[in-house]
């Protein structure tokens, strides 16, 4: 898989990418059953509202704090100071779809060289690799932030494994902005 960085991008062509996960996701949740497209609701994705499932407190877009750069880290934090291969891995609501679409590094420099969207509880050894992206390819713009070249998809009550890879020991949690559209049925939740 491919970031784009985006300032290589058209206006048109963020919109486009927007759309390509939008729809990616409806029509997941409508394969998955949890309602026809007229009674879906999309939104941007909350950390605590969305993620925290069974790991209580994560509330925020920053990684665990950054130490060995052999090891991967959380993107999902709680504030507490978690130890390295000790990561938060949330599970998804059963009436929800997660899209995964951007990347923003705000952390500067960027200290990371991987992202990673895996499957499954352990982090560290996901089941399955859904996509990997270098992060390192959005230095040297003026903004680190770009697109994924497909939407990563999230179906009900699958472990979100995502994690980074760093290439600097900062010592501390480092801000990762991960843009993702939530599909649900209308009614629990205001769009």
């Amino acid at each position: 898989m491919l970031i784009i960085p985006q300032e290589e991008l058209t206006l048109t062509d963020k919109k486009s990418f927007c759309n390509t996960a939008l729809e990616a996701g409806i029509k997941r949740a409508v394969a998955k059953a949890i309602g026809p497209t007229d009674e879906l609701i999309t939104r941007h994705a909350e950390v605590a509202l969305d993620f925290a499932g069974a790991v209580a407190g994560v509330n925020f877009w920053f990684t665990q704090t950054l130490g060995v750069t052999t090891v991967p880290y959380t993107v999902f934090s709680t504030g507490a100071i978690a130890a390295p291969g000790v990561a938060l891995v949330p599970q998804l609501a059963n009436n929800k779809v997660a899209v995964f679409y951007k990347v923003s590094v705000l952390s500067v420099p960027n200290p990371f060289t991987i992202l990673t969207f895996g499957l499954g509880p352990v982090p560290t050894a996901p089941v399955t690799t859904k996509a990997k992206v270098d992060l390192e390819q959005l230095e040297g713009y003026l903004t680190t932030v770009g697109f994924l070249s497909e939407p990563v998809t999230y179906d009900p009550q699958e472990w979100v494994s995502v994690f980074v890879e760093n290439k600097i020991n900062t010592g501390a949690r480092e801000h990762l902005v991960l843009s993702c559209y939530i599909i649900e049925p209308s009614g629990g939740t205001i769009s």
